[in-house]
């Protein structure tokens, strides 16, 4: 963790770095927090920087890649096992006490916290990450002393050794399970997202990726939003979502609401009047006078 300045004041970020062992090429990006999607999702845009992978992933011993043990012992977890079989390497952990491989891992971090987050000011998430691979680029074209070249010039040989990446790499995302809620949102990261307010009450699959946060109902896509750029929580809508201006919305019967009428016909003001009563949508209520239903057929049926 690294404490960053942003315009809306300091506050502390997760560093991730990547450095090729030959040529000393380095790429680093940060996150509010670091889980096992950061992971996946870093190491996607590294290997893309870099245009291949190396056969090993020499890591500290993190509890994002490590299941078990340390050093030749480790066991990595089967998802992140599944990550680096794609990209066609495999992760090693570096024993424990092994100065020389814990400072190799290690020292970017001091490189990056002294040299490009000192003295230096950010509007977001976004802006630090943009600003952030453009000091990489900076950085690897600089000459080192200690190599006798630049890492770009000690890359034209390395990058001949490096695995080539997939044609098509699919961008990391987590799945959430959301339910609308009665205002047309669904929340994730303590953000708010719009959904189409026909959808209120319904389950939505929401996929985030890096980017983006994408809305399914079932197979289909009906809401699309940017990620938005920090942490805090924010409401983010999209006009498309809501009903026109000067027009009436029409939601659609919830399912407990069908049911009901289908066992209690003849009841349609009823539930209209309770519906308008209750708190919320009425859920809760439609269900209890739903079961009282159920029973009722069930007593008569007998």
């Amino acid at each position: 963790p690294h404490d960053v300045r942003f315009t809306a004041g300091v506050r502390g970020v997760q560093t991730a770095s990547l450095v090729l062992g030959y040529s000393r090429m380095i790429f680093t990006q940060m996150y509010p927090r670091f889980t096992r999607f950061h992971c996946k999702t870093f190491l996607t845009e590294a290997l893309k920087y870099f245009g291949g992978a190396c056969g090993r992933c020499v890591i500290d011993n993190t509890h994002v890649v490590v299941l078990s043990g340390t050093g030749r012992a480790m066991k990595a977890v089967p998802e992140m096992e599944a990550f680096s079989e794609r990209f066609g390497f495999v992760f090693i952990a570096h024993e424990k006490g092994d100065a020389d491989r814990k400072g190799r891992v290690e020292r970017p971090f001091h490189y990056i916290e002294n040299n490009f987050l000192a003295g230096r000011e950010f509007k977001d998430f976004t802006d630090l990450n943009i600003r952030a691979r453009a000091w990489c680029d900076e950085k690897n074209a600089a000459f080192r002393r200690h190599l006798h070249a630049t890492p770009r010039e000690l890359f034209v040989t390395e990058r001949l050794l490096l695995k080539p990446l997939p044609l098509w790499i699919q961008d990391p995302y987590v799945l959430h399970q959301r339910i609308v809620s009665v205002d047309g949102y669904v929340t994730v990261n303590a953000q708010l997202y719009s959904a189409p307010y026909q959808l209120i009450g319904r389950r939505m699959e929401v996929r985030e990726t890096r980017d983006r946060i994408e809305i399914y109902d079932g197979p289909r896509l009906v809401g699309t939003h940017a990620v938005a750029p920090d942490s805090r929580a924010v409401r983010i809508t999209d006009p498309a979502h809501r009903p026109a201006r000067g027009t009436k919305a029409t939601l659609p019967r919830r399912p407990e609401e069908e049911k009901l009428r289908a066992a209690l016909p003849g009841m349609e003001a009823y539930v209209a009047g309770l519906k308008r009563r209750a708190a919320g949508q009425g859920t809760l209520v439609l269900r209890r006078l739903m079961h009282m239903g159920q029973m009722l057929q069930s007593h008569a049926l007998h």
